[in-house]
């Protein structure tokens, strides 16, 4: 006679073992969503880091802080700001972490309207890793430096044991000089104003994603990582009354929008077939059922710019090497106040909600 196998139960399912980037909110311990850009992370900034912290100047929660230096007519303005860079793996097609710490904490002093000046550079370097790696990297943070017009001048290195640290981490921090008569900031968004995006969508997520899971999408897809002070310097110069930047990394631009749109209080309408959404992205985010709004990127801005001066600024954007496929996307709205929505192709409407975690982590 056969043996007969003796019917056994399934295996408990233990959700807190999960590592999905979009848990539960009422998680105990942290997750991967909580450095995702999204709904998480503002959960964890707003209820444990601000509180504990209370100053006003945090509590703006903008990419970089502006601060006052001295009194009176000879008052600096300067921007600060702070970002660290754990991306895996640590080289990808169009960049690597070095230049992506340049970048990224320049990108955001250039946010504020900031001429960035000088960097620091913090290195957490596991033991084990191979010296040369640790070379190219600071070989592209200086290159990357130089590019943005901006000195790193100082820094630390700590070094962990093997197994701790994932080869290295780097952090980063910027200050720059806030030009006269510029007030950038998101509570500025207004209806009636125009958002711009300066190029195509999606591009760093999607190159670092197809290295670390190599996939393959027909044609390599490269980060889009640069610097973007230039370019909002050549906006500045046609019109300081720029309203709002954001450079859309973490969260992509549905998560740049949505907070947009809930610290002015006003909405924000999207036209589906105007957001430049490259081939190659649109292809990746089919296949993996992703949303290409919600992609990061990392040499990227939108824009929130009076109506009047749209078009000089639009016109300002693609003269510049970073800004050529700059293209107008919506427009804030008074209606639907705190909500972002999108005009789909088909005509009708969906609302692009800020998401709840990072649908590719640990992007940058």
């Amino acid at each position: 006679m056969a043996d007969t196998a003796t019917p056994t139960s399934p295996a408990p399912v233990d959700p807190a073992s999960w590592t999905c980037p979009a848990p539960l909110h009422d998680q105990p311990v942290v997750v991967m969503g909580h450095g995702g850009g999204g709904a998480l992370s503002a959960e964890l900034v707003e209820q444990v880091f601000a509180p504990a912290y209370g100053n006003a100047t945090l509590a703006a929660l903008t990419d970089s802080a502006v601060l006052h230096l001295g009194s009176g007519p000879g008052t600096a303005r300067l921007a600060f700001s702070t970002d660290s860079y754990v991306v895996r793996p640590l080289f990808f097609p169009g960049g690597c972490i070095g230049d992506l710490a340049v970048n990224g904490t320049v990108n955001d002093l250039a946010m504020s309207g900031a001429r960035p000046a000088f960097l620091s550079a913090a290195f957490v370097l596991e033991e084990g890793v191979e010296l040369e790696v640790v070379g190219r990297v600071a070989r592209a943070m200086g290159a990357a430096a130089r590019a943005a017009d901006v000195v790193v001048a100082t820094g630390d290195t700590k070094v962990v044991e093997s197994g701790r640290g994932d080869g290295l981490y780097v952090t980063t921090s910027g200050i720059g000089v806030v030009p006269d008569g510029v007030d950038i900031r998101p509570q500025r968004a207004a209806p009636g104003d125009v958002v711009i995006v300066s190029g195509p969508v999606g591009l760093h997520g999607v190159a670092v994603m197809s290295v670390r899971e190599g996939l393959e999408f027909g044609v390599e897809v490269t980060s889009d990582t640069a610097p973007l002070a230039g370019l909002v310097a050549a906006m500045l110069a046609v019109t300081p009354d720029v309203h709002v930047l954001r450079d859309p990394t973490r969260g992509g631009l549905a998560a740049a929008l949505n907070e947009i749109a809930r610290a002015s209080g006003t909405g924000v309408r999207l036209a589906e077939r105007a957001v430049p959404v490259p081939e190659p992205v649109a292809n990746a985010c089919g296949f993996l059922g992703l949303d290409p709004l919600c992609i990061a990127n990392e040499g990227r801005l939108v824009a929130f710019v009076p109506r009047a001066a749209a078009d000089a600024v639009l016109e300002a954007m693609r003269a510049h090497p970073q800004g050529t496929g700059a293209t107008v996307i919506g427009e804030c709205v008074a209606e639907h106040p705190g909500t972002v929505v999108v005009s789909t192709a088909l005509g009708g409407t969906r609302v692009v909600d800020l998401p709840l975690g990072e649908q590719l982590p640990r992007i940058c």
